[in-house]
């Protein structure tokens, strides 16, 4: 029994040791394959991080490609609008002196309008006396008064025209002088040439009008008219006289708001800021609601200058 259990151990310690030569190679090959497959995974992280490395590099030039190219295009739409605003200023700085000779023609071709409704009014006040005078002359004859008839139609006819002719204004204030031109023909005159950019030969117009027909409803404008071509030739002291005539000789006229607005705006050209922006704010404190007075509270917010309390209201 001892002798069976001696021979059984030993046979275990063979087989064991058997087992150990037989299985101990095993776990180093497949240590030396997990080497391997180690090594290679190492070699493809870093290939990865060799072309990531590249793809970056690539990346990096082509943002600073395109950096730069964003710089550039920057820089010509800063050149683009610096003549942009070059360009605006220009226009800002001659928009003002095209406003106001746009201004002068439409207030020319107003006032055109304006007479020759006055014109077409004379001669229709005219026509009705004429008419009246054939009336009478009608009467009369069928009246049945022959003898009487040559010289009491013939007084009324050449007294009609007569009273009709200084209504037109031109005769009577022709006659003194002879040979000075109608009133509507200096007058109509004036008005298409300070219209038309003629402006020495409107101010020899005007002028002429003032001289004849200074005291007709229209002297105030011919009045008007030479400070309006002062101011468009840059003439801004004689402007202000002319305008100061219009201002103080004819306290009735409509064109007091407009030759004040235009007397601040010469003052300011000429410098004199105080007294013109002065001449702005009466402008809207005695003309609400005119253009005259949007015209001037335009001028004064160009200015920077606020108009007044009592002004605003």
């Amino acid at each position: 029994m001892r002798t069976r259990n001696i021979l059984f151990f030993g046979g275990t310690v063979l087989l064991s040791a058997l087992a150990g030569s037989l299985i101990g190679p095993k776990p180093a090959l497949a240590v030396a394959r997990e080497l391997i497959e180690l090594q290679r995974d190492v070699t493809a992280i870093l290939q990865g991080q060799k072309d990531i490395s590249t793809q970056m590099t690539q990346d990096h030039t082509v943002q600073k490609t395109l950096i730069e190219q964003s710089s550039d295009t920057v820089n010509k739409l800063n050149g683009t609008m610096s003549s942009l605003q070059k360009s605006v200023q220009d226009v800002q700085a001659n928009s003002g002196t095209r406003l106001d000779t746009m201004s002068t023609q439409v207030q020319g071709l107003s006032d055109n309008l304006e007479e020759i409704k006055s014109r077409l009014g004379k001669l229709n006040q005219q026509l009705v006396d004429l008419q009246n005078t054939i009336q009478s002359i009608d009467a009369r004859l069928a009246g049945g008064a022959p003898a009487s008839s040559p010289s009491g139609p013939a007084g009324s006819a050449s007294a009609s025209p007569t009273s009709g002719s200084p209504s037109a204004g031109s005769p009577t204030a022709a006659s003194p002088s002879g040979p000075a031109p109608s009133a509507d023909t200096l007058y109509s005159n004036g008005l298409r040439d300070i219209t038309s950019g003629k402006y020495d030969l409107a101010r020899s117009e005007f002028q002429d009008y003032l001289r004849y027909y200074g005291d007709t409803d229209l002297a105030s404008n011919a009045q008007f008219y030479l400070g309006e071509i002062a101011y468009s030739q840059k003439n801004y002291e004689d402007a202000v006289r002319e305008y100061d005539k219009v201002l103080n000789n004819y306290p009735k006229s409509f064109k007091l708001a407009p030759a004040r607005l235009k007397k601040g705006m010469a003052l300011i050209e000429l410098g004199q800021k105080t007294s013109g922006v002065k001449e702005l704010r009466e402008v809207v404190k005695r003309y609400p609601g005119t253009e005259e007075e949007r015209r001037a509270r335009s001028r004064l917010k160009e200015m920077g200058v606020a108009v007044t309390a009592t002004a605003a209201r």
